[in-house]
């Protein structure tokens, strides 16, 4: 009988610690750069989490604060050192390195680049701009973006610099350009009056963003996935890409169909992801 008792009050303790277990996962914030768009990612990520709430159970999504580059963010994510997730374009290296989601966060819009330029710098971007031209000015990234990589190999002269930097290096002209994806150039100068956003040109490559895990965080890679591909199924990531404050004025702001288009390749895309270029229900089509 004693045993028996035992027994009841360890699957009753056992049910009440699983009843109470809950996934918690770090991500990284910036207090002194604070960045506005990436709203988009953490709720996105919170809908992934919600729609697992059934086979995965509760969770708890929990900001941290380190000043620093995607680049160390990815590597403590790799390093299992307090962040568990993290959010970039991909690339080979990075895809081995860590866990990929492969489901397209932004269904394509980040490989779509408009210009953020000096105002009065309009007319070197005319509308019948011609792809040597363009490769005859100047381009701005981060020193750790996979973009920079992309766009050295189509033949465009880049200068790079810390990503915090490269705005402020835009107004003193050491570059003509920078580029960025469709949802980010309004957010990042509402208060820079001496610059704009060029009108004429959108330069396009296959650049899927996507969270990444450690390689070792099956649960966490297996939960995200499930609840990405649920909310893809029932219309609620769709809803939210398409009515996010972050993302919902981009069609109206970017004109994109009276743009001229660059087409560009990714030398640094994986056959993983090459393949799910080939998979309609993860992108949008913003372009003709």
């Amino acid at each position: 009988m004693k045993a028996f008792t035992r027994s009841i009050l360890l699957l009753l303790i056992t049910a009440l610690f699983s009843a109470q277990a809950k996934d918690v996962v770090n991500y990284n914030i910036s207090k002194k750069f604070p960045d506005p768009k990436q709203a988009y990612y953490i709720d996105l990520l919170d809908l992934a989490m919600e729609k697992s709430i059934d086979k995965y159970g509760d969770y708890e999504l929990v900001p941290v604060v380190f000043e620093m580059p995607q680049g160390r963010t990815s590597i403590m994510v790799q390093l299992n050192q307090g962040i568990d997730v993290t959010w970039r374009v991909t690339s080979q290296e990075l895809e081995k390195r860590l866990q990929a989601i492969y489901v397209p966060l932004l269904k394509g819009m980040m490989g779509h680049r408009i210009f953020i330029i000096n105002k009065g710098d309009q007319e070197k971007f005319s509308e019948d701009m011609t792809l040597s031209e363009l490769r005859g000015l100047l381009a701005g990234q981060g020193y750790d973006w996979p973009d920079s990589i992309i766009l050295q190999h189509n033949g465009i002269n880049v200068v790079e610099g810390g990503a915090h930097k490269l705005l402020d290096m835009l107004q003193k002209r050491r570059f003509d350009y920078f580029p960025r994806a469709l949802h980010e150039p309004w957010i990042e100068i509402a208060d820079m009056p001496d610059l704009t956003v060029e009108e004429n040109i959108l330069i396009r490559y296959p650049a899927p963003f996507y969270f990444f895990v450690n390689r070792e965080n099956t649960r966490l890679s297996e939960r995200i996935t499930y609840g990405l591909e649920s909310a893809l199924a029932d219309g609620s990531f769709d809803s939210l890409f398409l009515y996010h404050p972050v993302t919902e004025d981009v069609m109206r702001l970017t004109k994109i169909h009276q743009r001229k288009i660059f087409l560009f390749t990714n030398p640094i895309l994986s056959e993983k992801s090459q393949q799910l270029l080939q998979e309609p229900r993860y992108w949008i089509s913003l372009s003709r």
